[in-house]
């Protein structure tokens, strides 16, 4: 009795980390061996505030969890302690937040993730958070493409000015 009841736990827990594949927009794997407490608590505190489930999970798991989504490329990166960091709403946040803190924690190595169903390498991951955000990326368009209409209207107004001043 006592081992049908620790593997139907086991299997809602897999369950649980498949549901989070799934459903996640962006998945991020990473090393935490070397963080202290104080620093494990100030990351969590960083991605619960932009809306990411950071949890700390046995490897086994997550591979029956990437076996159940088809995402078994993942494997490759479960090895030693690992951390993930599911993103249901936006590609970026995690990536950012996770790299940015490597930045400045060098005992925190992103070892890899998904991005929209993508099975991406670490490499990958930071080109992926040093982009500018998506309010960043919409400013960016609309000043490329208000450029050539300020342009007209400047070569409007100094043609105005000229006739002016030659009347």
């Amino acid at each position: 009795m006592a081992n049908a009841k620790v593997i139907q736990a086991k299997q809602e827990a897999v369950d649980v980390v498949t549901s989070k594949l799934q459903n996640s927009v962006s998945t991020v794997v990473a090393d935490y061996r070397g963080l202290n407490v104080s620093q494990v608590t100030e990351l969590r505190k960083q991605l619960r505030e932009a809306g990411v489930d950071f949890q700390v999970l046995k490897n086994s798991l997550v591979r029956r969890a990437t076996a159940a989504s088809e995402l078994t490329e993942l494997d490759a990166v479960l090895t030693g302690p690992t951390a993930v960091a599911f993103s249901e709403t936006d590609a970026v946040v995690a990536a950012k937040i996770l790299n940015d803190f490597a930045k400045k924690n060098d005992a925190l190595k992103l070892k890899g993730g998904v991005v929209e169903g993508k099975v991406i390498d670490a490499d990958q991951l930071k080109a992926l958070a040093e982009l500018p955000s998506r309010d960043g990326l919409l400013s960016m368009l609309l000043s490329v493409l208000q450029a050539p209409i300020r342009n007209f209207a400047l070569a409007v107004k100094a043609v105005a000015e000229k006739e002016e001043q030659s009347a």
